[in-house]
């Protein structure tokens, strides 16, 4: 059986070889139109990279030709206008020439306008003599009333000065009346201080001699406690009779003093800090001083005092004498103040 296989395979034809041929040659033939396909690329590319850079430098060129030609239509339009210009002046230049020869063709009329002109400048002329010889004459007037009114003006200057002079010296009898008044008033006050300190000496004479009883600068101190109760606004008998011995002291200097002095004696209240309960017959300290500075008024107008004579206010706590809370020094705050002035 082997053998008869052999036989068979030496019967049969081998094509593979061939195949191989066939297809080698077939590859070579492929690869060799690769490269003329390519070699004919590049050599075609080389041409159209070559026409491109011609296609430019036409354009190019053509670019340039056309700024040429739009120069040379500038320059032909420039020039056009040059002749139209030449032309029109030429035209111009014509017609002068013809209104020459004309004007020196008609000569001697002309000479005659001339004439009539100049006759019409004169008369011309004399209107403008005349007209400026009525601004001289204005001109004329016009000084004069200048000259008028400079002479008012020095009239006026005059009487300037006058009047200066005028308050100048009113003006140092002015001074000279401050003056007098300032001295009329110094001795007023002079005499006003001289007899406050003989109210004050009387006062100290006639009043006892009592530590709640005192003179601070220039008033004259009455504590509460001689002349009020506690809280209360009605002289005690204590009170009314140290009042009364005021009253005589204030009757007996009111016929010294002369009339022209308007004097005044000013009672002024004064409390402590501490406040009221405000449930009483005063809601505060300013109602008591005041009511206790008005009850030492009426009572002196009571004794005969005049009313014009008297003042009467109440400050309240709000002008102490001492600082502080202590018991001595809330009852030196408690006081009645009697201070002779001028009103």
């Amino acid at each position: 059986m082997a053998l008869g296989r052999n036989r068979r395979r030496e019967r049969g034809v081998d094509y593979w070889p061939g195949f191989v041929d066939a297809l080698s040659t077939l590859l070579l033939a492929i690869m060799f139109l690769l490269t003329v396909f390519v070699v004919a690329q590049f050599i075609l590319g080389r041409e159209i990279s070559g026409k491109d850079e011609v296609l430019n430098r036409l354009n190019s060129q053509i670019a340039e030709l056309t700024q040429l030609l739009a120069l040379e239509k500038s320059g032909k339009q420039d020039l056009e206008d040059t002749l139209a210009a030449l032309q029109s002046s030429l035209a111009t230049s014509e017609t002068e020439r013809s209104r020459l020869q004309q004007l020196l063709d008609n000569g001697a009329g002309s000479a005659d306008a001339a004439n009539e002109k100049v006759g019409r400048l004169t008369d011309e002329l004399d209107a403008e003599k005349q007209v400026s010889a009525r601004a001289m004459s204005q001109i004329e007037l016009l000084n004069q009333q200048i000259a008028a009114l400079r002479a008012q003006i020095a009239a006026v200057e005059e009487a300037l000065q006058a009047s200066e002079a005028k308050d100048q010296a009113s003006q140092a009898r002015i001074s000279d009346l401050g003056r007098r008044l300032n001295v009329a008033l110094a001795q007023r006050v002079q005499e006003l201080n001289r007899y406050r300190s003989d109210f004050f000496g009387r006062l100290r004479e006639i009043l006892s001699d009592r530590e709640n009883i005192r003179i601070v600068g220039d008033r004259f101190v009455f504590q509460s406690e001689v002349l009020f109760p506690v809280g209360g606004a009605d002289l005690d008998t204590a009170g009314q009779a140290e009042m009364d011995k005021l009253a005589a002291a204030i009757l007996e200097l009111a016929q010294e003093i002369p009339a022209e002095i308007n004097w005044v004696l000013r009672v002024d209240g004064h409390t402590d800090a501490s406040p009221l309960t405000g449930t009483g017959r005063y809601r505060d300290n300013w109602e008591l001083s005041s009511a206790r500075a008005t009850s030492v008024v009426k009572y002196l107008i009571s004794r005969g005092v005049p009313a014009n004579r008297l003042v009467a206010a109440g400050f309240g706590e709000f002008q102490p004498i001492a600082q502080g809370d202590s018991t001595d020094i809330l009852a030196q705050n408690r006081r009645i103040e009697l201070k002779l002035t001028e009103r």
